[in-house]
């Protein structure tokens, strides 16, 4: 009898992630500083969402967001609409169009303002990521990451805006602090895609405009699906998504990053692991340790 041919191994297939949750934004209202607000999703429990805090989405015109302080994360503000007008102690200042996003580390501490330029009328989604306890206190950073300039990985029917992190192949241009990998997508009518995502990650989809299925759960606009780390399995998994058919194109919003699972203590605009740390963030910053505020001039413009 001949010999028989070695046994192949199977080929080994990416798996394919599940939603443990879906959430609706919720609708607030105005108030004194936004002509309206809702919560995407908020820190009522943070190690469902580790290592994101919090998504807020708000529609503003006068006065915004004056001079306040932050210290022990990051805030990424992606412009939907609108003009964003911003400043903050380092010295930065400028104005972003409708789909740059501003990635701003506070780590030890820092104060800046968000307003619409011209007082006219900004949209924007603000996300707070977490940072590890031995980054609490790192130098801060400012990162204008504008849309004109950001690669794209584009398949039939597809486009991924890649801001953090990479996506097949294709690198975003922020930097980071904690492990996170970030875009935008556009879907067209009736695409579908297998969006690539490292096994160890928490993933989140965030409908921006339109209708999607995410592992097979529907979704409309201001809903989110939560993807969670997939266990046993190999670097990479696969989080499906589609749109229906129709007229309009779906737009997403999807970030993931490896969660920390550190203690969270949230003080206002403070996020440290201990309570200790959220009185000494509050004396620090009354003490001057987070620079002085700065001038109040606005940009100008002429008409």
């Amino acid at each position: 009898m001949g010999k028989e041919p070695p046994l192949m191994d199977a080929p080994k297939l990416t798996p394919a992630r599940t939603v443990a949750r879906v959430e609706t934004r919720r609708r607030l209202g105005p108030d004194a500083q936004v002509d309206d607000k809702a919560l995407v999703f908020a820190p009522s429990d943070p190690a469902l969402t580790d290592p994101f805090l919090l998504l807020a989405e708000d529609w503003f015109s006068s006065p915004g967001f004056e001079w306040h302080p932050h210290r022990g994360l990051e805030t990424v503000t992606t412009v939907l609409d609108g003009v964003l007008e911003h400043g903050d102690s380092l010295g930065n200042a400028g104005a972003l169009q409708p789909g740059d996003v501003q990635w701003m580390t506070a780590g030890r501490g820092i104060i800046h303002r968000e307003l619409a330029y011209r007082n006219e009328h900004a949209h924007t989604l603000q996300l707070w990521l977490n940072l590890p306890a031995a980054r609490k206190l790192t130098d801060t950073r400012y990162q204008d990451l504008l849309a004109a300039g950001r690669p794209r990985v584009r398949r039939p029917g597809v486009v991924i805006d890649v801001i953090s992190g990479t996506v097949d192949g294709v690198t975003g241009p922020a930097l980071n602090h904690v492990d996170v990998q970030g875009a935008l997508v556009l879907l067209e009518p009736a695409a579908t895609l297998r969006y690539p995502l490292p096994s160890r990650h928490r993933a989140f989809v965030h409908v921006l405009a339109g209708r999607a299925t995410v592992a097979g759960k529907r979704l409309n606009v201001g809903q989110t699906a939560w993807s969670d780390p997939v266990t046993g399995a190999g670097r990479g998994s696969e989080l499906p998504q589609a749109a229906p058919d129709g007229d309009a194109p779906t737009r997403l919003m999807v970030y993931s990053g490896t969660p920390l699972r550190e203690p969270v203590v949230l003080g206002g605009p403070f996020v440290m692991n201990r309570r200790t740390e959220i009185t000494q963030a509050f004396a620090d910053f009354q003490a001057g340790k987070f620079g002085r505020v700065p001038r109040k001039a606005r940009l100008t413009h002429t008409r």
